[in-house]
C-alpha cells in the first residue's frame, strides 16, 4: 500500500540535500540502457553539479526483467551490495502487450527482482526506468494489438503499467518517457529518436540523463551544465522539460515516499510522567530529546520528567542515512499533558464515574477527534464524536481510564475518567 506523505515532510527530510552528493548505482536492463551509455551520461550531468554517481550495468541487448531473474551476472551485481539505487528497465515491448501477457510475463519478474534487491540491499530504492512509445508506434505488433498502432497508444500502455510496478513494489519511477512525451507535444523540431524510430538519439539519452539526475539525486536538473554536443537551447528545453516533469512533482513518482517521516502521541499517566507512542512511518532506529536534558533510543518511551512545566519534545526518525524530525511542544502537569497551542483551552468530562457513556463538554468547535487509553497506554478505543460528543462506553471494564482530544492530530489535552459497573 503506498503511504501519505506529505510536502512538508519531504522537503524536510530534503534538508542538507544541497551540498555534493556520491550515489551508487546499478542499471539492469538492454539496449535502452547501453545506448549512447546513459549510465555514464547521468555520471556526467551529476559530475557538471558537484555530485558523484558511480554506476555499474548489465544491459545484453533485448534483454527482459524475466531473462534478468536467471542471468549470473547481473544477480552477482545485485548481491555485491551497497547500492544507493537498483534501476529496472524491461524490454521496450512487453509492458504495452495485453493485460494478461503482462502479468504472466512482466509483473512476477519485476516483484522477483525487487524481493531480490531489497534482500542483499537493505538500504537501496529500487527504481523502474519508464520508458517511451515508439516514434509511430510498434508495427510489428500492431495487427495482432492495435492499441500499440500509434505512439500515444503504446506510450500510455507503457506508463500505466510502470506506474503499477512502482506502487506494487512500493518503487520510485524515473519517467523518462514522461519527460519525452512532454518534449514531444511542445518541442517536436527536437528529435529523441535515433534513425530505428526506437532507441534514443543523443537528445533522447539527455532526456532520459536529466530525468534520471532529478530521479536519483533530488535536485533540479536545470542547473545542469554537461551538454553532449546538442544545440544550447535544445539541451536548455530539455534540462527544464526534467524540471517540471519530475523535479517540481517528486511525489508524483514515488520520489522521498518511502523517506522516515516523524510523528508521536502521548499520554500522561500522573505524577509527571509520560507515555509516547511512536506513529513514525518508514524508520529504523530513533532518537528522542525529551527538553529536559535526558534523551532516549527507544521506541516507545515512558519518560518521567523533573518537573512541571512546558517542555519541547523532539523525535528523529532514521532509516539508512536519511531522517526526519518533528517537534511538540507540551504542558507537563501532575495529571495532565497538554499540547502548549491549546494549553488555555477548557474542556470536561461526564459523568465520572460512569457506567455506559462520556459526555465532553468543549469551548472548541471544531470537528475533534479523541482517544480512550488504559493504565499501561495501550489504545483502547477512538475515533471522531457523534453530533451530541458522547462516547459510549459500557463495554469497557471496570478501571481507570484516560481520555485524549485531538484537533487535526494535535493533543489538546487528557483526562482521567473511571468506569465501573454499578
Amino acid at each position: 500500500m503506498r503511504k501519505i506523505f506529505t510536502i512538508t515532510s519531504l522537503l524536510i527530510c530534503l534538508v542538507g540535500f544541497g551540498q555534493g552528493q556520491s550515489k551508487k548505482i546499478l542499471f539492469l536492463g538492454n539496449s535502452y540502457t547501453y545506448v549512447n551509455n546513459l549510465p555514464q551520461m547521468v555520471a556526467d550531468v551529476a559530475t557538471s553539479v558537484g555530485d558523484t554517481a558511480i554506476f555499474d550495468s548489465s544491459a545484453p541487448g533485448g534483454y527482459t526483467l524475466q531473462q534478468h531473474c536467471l542471468n549470473a551476472t547481473s544477480l552477482s551485481k545485485i548481491a555485491i551490495g551497497n547500492w544507493d539505487y537498483v534501476v529496472l528497465q524491461e524490454q521496450s515491448q512487453l509492458p504495452s502487450f495485453p493485460d494478461s501477457q503482462v502479468e504472466t510475463d512482466v509483473f512476477p519478474y519485476a516483484h522477483i527482482l525487487d524481493s531480490t534487491i531489497n534482500a542483499n540491499n537493505p538500504c537501496a530504492e529500487t527504481v523502474f526506468y519508464m520508458t517511451w512509445g515508439r516514434k509511430n508506434g510498434d508495427a510489428s505488433n500492431c495487427a495482432s494489438w492495435p492499441p500499440v498502432c500509434t505512439y500515444s497508444g503504446m506510450d500510455s500502455l507503457l506508463s500505466l503499467r510502470y506506474k503499477i510496478m512502482a506502487d506494487s513494489n512500493n518503487a520510485i519511477l524515473s519517467p523518462a518517457g514522461a519527460v519525452w512525451h512532454y518534449i514531444r507535444q511542445n518541442f517536436p523540431l527536437i528529435e529523441l529518436y535515433s534513425a530505428d524510430e526506437s532507441h534514443p538519439s543523443v537528445a533522447g539519452t539527455y532526456a532520459i540523463a536529466c530525468c534520471f539526475y532529478a530521479t536519483l539525486f533530488r535536485k533540479d536538473p536545470s542547473v545542469i551544465t554537461f551538454n553532449p554536443a546538442l544545440p544550447t537551447a535544445d539541451a536548455a528545453i530539455i534540462r527544464n522539460a526534467a524540471k517540471l516533469i519530475v523535479y517540481d512533482n517528486l511525489l508524483n513518482w514515488h520520489i522521498g515516499e518511502y523517506d522516515p517521516s516523524a510523528n508521536f502521541n502521548y499520554i500522561s499517566s500522573g505524577s509527571n510522567q509520560i507515555t509516547f507512542t511512536n506513529t513514525s512511518i518508514n524508520a529504523s532506529a530513533y532518537t528522542w530529546n525529551f527538553g529536559d536534558g535526558n534523551t532516549s533510543s527507544t521506541t516507545n518511551p515512558i519518560h518521567q520528567f523533573p518537573a512541571a512545566g512546558s517542555y519541547t519534545i523532539t523525535l528523529t526518525a532514521n532509516k539508512c542515512g536519511k531522517q526526519n524530525t518533528t517537534t511538540q511542544t507540551i504542558i507537563v502537569t501532575l495529571t495532565d499533558v497538554l499540547s502548549q497551542k491549546y494549553q488555555n483551552n477548557y474542556w470536561t468530562i461526564s459523568p465520572n464515574p460512569t457506567t455506559t457513556y462520556i459526555s465532553v463538554s468543549s469551548n472548541k468547535n471544531e470537528k475533534l477527534s479523541f482517544k480512550i487509553y488504559n493504565v499501561t497506554g495501550s489504545i483502547i478505543k477512538g475515533g471522531f464524536f457523534n453530533s451530541e460528543k458522547e462516547i459510549n462506553v459500557d463495554k469497557l471494564p471496570e478501571g481507570i481510564y484516560f481520555l485524549q482530544l485531538f484537533n487535526n492530530d494535535i493533543s489538546i489535552g487528557q483526562q482521567k475518567f473511571i468506569k465501573t459497573n454499578n
